[in-house]
């Protein structure tokens, strides 16, 4: 074998001992600080709602009058009564037929004595809405400072763990 590749072989059993024994003497294991406080962070959010209610509006509306024919009738049959007691003859039929006519116009404007179209007014209801803010306050997490051996940390942390909490300790060997 030549040097190169014998030197070669020897580094990399060097290395490989060296990554070795770096993995063998490193450590994890969990163990617990003492907590020196723990402060809630707290933040603003706001929940916009809507709010609505019904106000009732007064508003015109136009209406026709609805034609009623009680009138007409009953002023036809008056009129014809009173214009078969005038005349005699073939007179007296022209004066029942006319008197009827007479009777049930007459009849009809009494009972339909309105001008035309009239407005009515009413209550419509509307429903009126508004988005309002809704501001609440919220905990997002904890800002909790703990001792371990003699050190000081502080890590936010999403709940708050009381007087002690466990951590994670990594042992490895400076070079």
């Amino acid at each position: 074998m030549s040097t190169c590749v014998v030197l070669r072989n020897r580094l990399s059993l060097i290395l490989l001992t060296v990554t070795a024994a770096t993995a063998v003497q490193a450590a994890d294991f969990d163990d617990f600080a003492r907590v020196v406080n723990v402060t809630p962070q707290m933040e603003q959010v706001n929940y916009p709602q809507q709010e609505c209610r019904t106000e009732y509006v007064p508003v015109q509306r136009q209406v026709q009058p609805q034609r009623g024919m009680g009138g007409s009738i009953v002023g036809g049959i008056a009129g014809g009564i009173l214009g078969n007691q005038v005349g005699g003859g073939s007179g007296r039929t022209v004066a029942t037929a006319a008197g009827a006519i007479a009777g049930a116009i007459v009849g009809d404007r009494m009972e339909n004595n309105t001008a035309g179209a009239g407005n009515v007014v009413e209550q419509q209801p509307v429903r009126q809405c508004r988005t309002i803010d809704n501001w609440q306050t919220r905990t997002n997490g904890y800002a909790v400072t703990y001792e371990y051996h003699g050190h000081t940390y502080t890590s936010m942390m999403p709940y708050d763990p009381g007087d002690r909490m466990r951590v994670r300790v990594s042992v490895t060997p400076r070079p």
